[in-house]
Parts: C-alpha cells; structure tokens; sequence
C-alpha cells in the first residue's frame, strides 16, 4: 500500500516523486518509456531557474531521478497502466501486464504527446529521416548535411539552435510571419545570430519522398501556393501536442481537447454534485474522483514549461497530504 502513486516521470511527475519521498511519504513512479518524458529530448534548457549556462533535457531528467531514488522512492519502467478503479476510498493501478498496485492517492502526470504530420510518405519515413522530437539522438547523423524543422515553437528552436553545430543548414518551416510570434524572445534572438539557420514563413512541408530514408520533401507556399521540391536529409516535426489522457477513458472528467479537469474547473460540471460527496471543494488539483489529482501538461489550464511542471509537481505534493490527513 503506498501513500501515492504517481503515473508520468516527466518533469512534473518526477519533482512529485521528489517532494513526496522527502516528506516521508512512500511514493511509487510508473513510466511507460523513458523517464523524463519530452524534456529529456531538449538539447538544451537555458531558462531554467539555477543553470545560468543550461543544460540538456536529458541531464535535468537524470539529476531528477538520482534524486529521487536516493530520498526513497520506487520507480517501475516500462510498465504501461491500463485502468484505475477506487474501492473504499483506495486506488486500485491495474498495469497492462496483469499486476495491480494500491495506494491511498494517485497523481496523474503523463503530459503530453507531439502530434503527428499528416502529409503523403511521412509515415514511411519515420525513424528514417521523419523525427519527432528527436533532436540530440539524431543530431550526428545531420552532420553537414541540410536539414528541416516544422513548427517554431520554444522546442523546435531549442533543437534548431542544438543541430546547428551539426548540420551544414537548418531550416524552420512556419505558417505565420515571424518566428518571433511563436516562440520566447532569447530563443529568437540566438536564432537570428546563428548564419546557418534560416526561417522560411507562410511555408509547409506537404509530402515527403525517397528510397529506403528520407531524400526530398515537397515545400508549399501558403500564400503565393508555389511548390517546390528540395533535398532534405531530415525532417524534425514540431508542431504542438495533444493531452496522453486516452487510457482514462471515462475514470475522470476530461475538456473537449482531452485535458484532465480539476479542482474548481470540475465544480462548474452540471453533474457535479451527483458525483462530489464530500463536504469540502476539490483541491486545486484534484480531479473528480477525490484522492486522485493531476499534476503538469495533462491538466487542463495548466502552464506549458518544464519549470511550471516542475512547480506543479511540487505543488501536488501539498495537497497530497491534506488529503492524506482527511483519510
């Protein structure tokens, strides 16, 4: 029986797992994959509060988790949970492999996932040329070699700043004006210093082509429509997320977009007092099912960022107790 169980060792998951173990609480962290979750991709972090030089997706994620084993807490991975169910106010974690886990609380932090490019041949390529969020893997196979990224948010210029020191040209594909109508504005200064990163506006890839990998993408241009094929040795695609809240199926209230409600977001359901039976509002995290809250990018209203995530996994932890203590 472990006191909480948090789903996602993301940034967000991974700071619960650290302020719950170090308060005393015996904390289990299941990931399906590699711990870290999309940080661990990022090249390199400049604006996180304490690295005044930055540091990489995957050394935060690495730090993180000596951290937490150290203070205690137990980390399964891969393991993939397949459902949830409550029994006496105790949660019930059935894993896909059969075995369940019990705990009195659990934190949902399984963020997000990059969406997928829905252009002719891209599906063929991928992991041939086709990345998602790949940037520091990949990076040595782009040496001197001329390379795109879709999107220009924060992430995809984090990577196009880190596969510039490989790449002979890196180009960044967007639909608007300006990069600097995308993304943080440090993000687009270093760009403009970098000579060998161009951003290319009002432009999309459309289709991609090769034998066995990636050899040539088709580029549109949204407003003039002019097409044009170009030699691309690879395709870094970066174009927003969507919510990894699919296997709660029904469990919890969700947002049209898949978001996990909590807290006084779920107080405005129609049905909420056919559900609610305490005599208390919903913890600012918690979900509809009391006792089970959600914590980082999966949560609905929740701010995009590793040091938000980072916050709110720390904050979870507060609220974990408090109802620990009304147990």
């Amino acid at each position: 029986m472990y006191d909480v169980l948090i789903i996602g060792a993301g940034p967000a998951g991974l700071a619960a797992s650290v302020y719950g173990s170090c308060e005393g609480l015996k904390t289990l962290l299941i990931e399906r994959s590699n711990p870290g979750g999309q940080a661990s991709d990022s090249s390199r972090i400049e604006n996180y509060l304490g690295f005044p030089t930055g540091l990489s997706g995957a050394e935060l994620s690495r730090r993180a988790i000596m951290q937490t084993l150290r203070f205690g807490t137990e980390i399964l991975t891969p393991i993939e949970v397949k459902n949830i169910r409550v029994k006496d106010g105790y949660k019930i974690t059935e894993m896909k492999d059969g075995s369940e886990v019990y705990s009195k609380t659990v934190v949902i932090a399984t963020g997000v996932e990059y969406r997928k490019l829905e252009i002719p041949g891209v599906e063929h390529f991928t992991g041939a040329g086709v990345y998602y969020g790949a940037a520091s893997v990949e990076a040595n196979a782009c040496r001197n070699e001329t390379i795109y990224i879709v999107g220009g948010g924060n992430s995809a210029c984090q990577a196009a700043l880190y596969l510039s020191k490989f790449a002979k040209e890196v180009n960044i594909l967007i639909r608007r004006d300006a990069l600097s109508q995308i993304a943080a504005n440090y993000l687009v200064e270093n760009i403009a210093r970098t000579p060998n990163i161009h951003v290319i506006p009002h432009t999309e890839a459309i289709s991609c082509s090769g034998a066995s990998v990636l050899e040539s993408i088709v580029l549109k241009n949204a407003k003039t429509g002019e097409e044009k094929t170009v030699p691309a040795k690879a395709l870094f695609i970066y174009i927003g997320t969507r919510p990894s809240s699919g296997w709660l199926n029904e469990l919890v209230l969700k947002d049209t977009k898949g978001y996990v409600l909590s807290g006084g977001e779920i107080m405005k359901d129609k049905s909420f007092h056919t559900f609610w039976k305490l005599n208390r509002e919903p913890f600012l995290p918690e979900t509809s099912i009391p006792g089970i809250f959600a914590s980082g990018d999966v949560r609905s209203g929740a701010q995009a960022g590793i040091s938000a995530a980072v916050g709110e996994g720390a904050l979870v932890i507060r609220f974990v107790r408090k109802y620990l203590q009304e147990m």
